[in-house]
């Protein structure tokens, strides 16, 4: 996966950070934007990103990283924003999810 890394890594961690924090409120405002459809379309989601600041080292666990990306418990997010999964969509992610392997 190319993504540019030396120009990524000159971009100073305050403005990175600022751009982060936009993405998960914009995603936190637009529930309607379902984890299956933007994994369909891009082969990332919220809990994606969780995953990547625990990477990051985010010293919570798991639950507590959705629960910071979603704005809530995963579980009431679930409960409150979710909607079930097509054949369709979770083709789609498959499909996606395949780009991301970097052989």
């Amino acid at each position: 996966m190319d993504t540019n890394s030396d120009t990524l890594a000159n971009l100073p961690d305050d403005v990175a950070a600022a751009a982060f924090r936009r993405l998960v409120r914009h995603l936190q405002h637009r529930h309607d934007a379902q984890n299956i459809d933007l994994m369909g379309l891009s082969g990332f989601c919220r809990n994606c990103l969780a995953d990547w600041i625990m990477d990051a080292g985010f010293e919570g666990d798991k639950l507590a990283a959705r629960e910071l990306i979603h704005g809530m418990p995963q579980d009431e997010w679930k409960a409150t924003r979710q909607t079930p999964a097509t054949e369709e969509q979770l083709a789609r992610m498959k499909a996606s999810v395949a780009k991301n392997r970097v052989d």
